[in-house]
């Protein structure tokens, strides 16, 4: 495991938030669901300075407290779901 994904797992856990926890997202009527856990993976899986990006992003949002990390989680699983859709259309 990297250390910056440690890292994320770690400042996770320290603020009492469940990797398991999900968030649903409707997309023309089809609900795709995305844990953080997942999130955090696939965003591991890019380049060393995206993933110090998003964890420094992380950081960030966990110091504004009121719905920082929910609002980051759901921010980064859109991220990821425009890129895996668009990926998709057929042109």
């Amino acid at each position: 495991m990297s250390e910056t994904k440690e890292r994320c797992i770690e400042l996770l856990t320290n603020n009492s938030i469940n990797l398991d926890s999900e968030i649903d997202f409707n997309v023309n009527s089809e609900i795709y669901v995305l844990s953080f856990a997942f999130i955090v993976e696939s965003f591991m899986q890019a380049s060393e300075e995206s993933q110090l990006a998003f964890l420094a992003a992380l950081e960030k949002a966990l110091l504004s407290k009121e719905d920082g990390a929910e609002k980051f989680f759901e921010s980064m699983g859109q991220l990821l779901l425009m890129t895996h859709l668009s990926k998709e259309i057929i042109v």
